[in-house]
């Protein structure tokens, strides 16, 4: 009989925020671990604090920049050729860009629909295959409350994160008479680093509204997915604005959900900081490697 411990979820986007979370309830739920991130550091530096809570759970560490095209295919290929059946796929990786689509960076976009859509779809696809053969496995795809609804100043990652959310919808369908089950998690607004690496911090919904935390939408993602569902929207006030985009026209969403990624009055330039610890050091790694690149951001 398979040991429990020789079950394995990989993780991508792992080292903060959402990611971060879920490793932990994998590694709880007595999942080895794959972690994929950019930075080696960080990823040594949580297997150390997920070591520390589940010393029994055995983690795989592997460094890569699914910005790239072929990294992913990369990952699938090592974990092959060291022997791990990923039981669970978590696309979790992904990036936003915020302004307006005329004034944003073109490559900074095609980059991002390299990670949130590429790199996602190719894992999708590689590890698909081999869940179908065996009939077992599990696919969480990290799309997002706006995977439903227009967003003006974060147009490319919504559109994105619809494909995500349809091509999770769509291969749920196409697995029904099988094992695996694919799910959907989307989350509003949380308190991870997504707001600073889309250059939002001073949005509306950053500046002004309650986030989530990335404990809570982990937990909720984590368990619709153990309970087979094809989607799961975390908390009240997320629900009650998927219904009423819903009812409304698509003009006044978008409207909407302009408000909200506008610039806010009540933001006062100072640095604020995600509460979630992972994500803070997410934060503060990428602050200093762009400071060794580029010298002193404030001159």
């Amino acid at each position: 009989m398979e040991n429990d411990y020789q079950k394995h979820a990989l993780i991508t986007g792992a080292t903060s925020g959402i990611g971060y979370e879920l490793a932990k309830l994998f590694a709880k739920d007595n999942y080895n671990l794959v972690l994929v991130a950019r930075s080696q550091n960080n990823l040594e530096e949580t297997k150390k604090e997920i070591e520390a809570l589940f010393p029994k759970i055995h983690i795989h560490l592997y460094a890569a920049d699914l910005f790239e095209r072929g990294q992913a295919e990369m990952l699938y290929q090592k974990t092959e050729s060291l022997g791990i059946r990923v039981d669970v796929l978590v696309n979790n990786a992904g990036q936003g860009e915020w302004g307006k689509f005329t004034n944003t960076d073109l490559q900074r976009e095609i980059d991002i629909i390299e990670l949130n859509v590429i790199s996602m779809m190719v894992l999708t696809k590689l590890y698909l295959k081999d869940m179908v053969a065996r009939n077992s496995g599990k696919i969480l795809q990290l799309a997002s409350s706006a995977s439903k609804v227009p967003s003006p100043y974060l147009s490319v990652y919504a559109a994105t994160k619809a494909f995500t959310l349809s091509l999770a919808e769509a291969l749920s369908r196409e697995v029904e008479n099988t094992d695996v089950i694919i799910t959907a998690l989307q989350p509003g607004a949380t308190d991870t680093d997504f707001f600073h690496k889309a250059k939002a911090e001073n949005t509306v919904t950053y500046q002004e509204m309650e986030l989530y935390t990335p404990e809570e939408v982990a937990k909720a993602g984590f368990d619709g997915l153990m309970k087979g569902e094809m989607t799961v929207v975390p908390g009240i006030m997320n629900k009650a604005q998927g219904m009423l985009s819903n009812f409304l026209p698509d003009q006044a969403v978008a409207a909407n959900m302009e408000k909200k990624m506008e610039r806010s009055t009540k933001a006062t330039g100072n640095v604020k900081l995600p509460k979630h610890l992972a994500s803070a050091r997410e934060r503060e790694s990428i602050n200093a490697a762009t400071q060794d690149v580029h010298g002193d951001l404030n001159k």
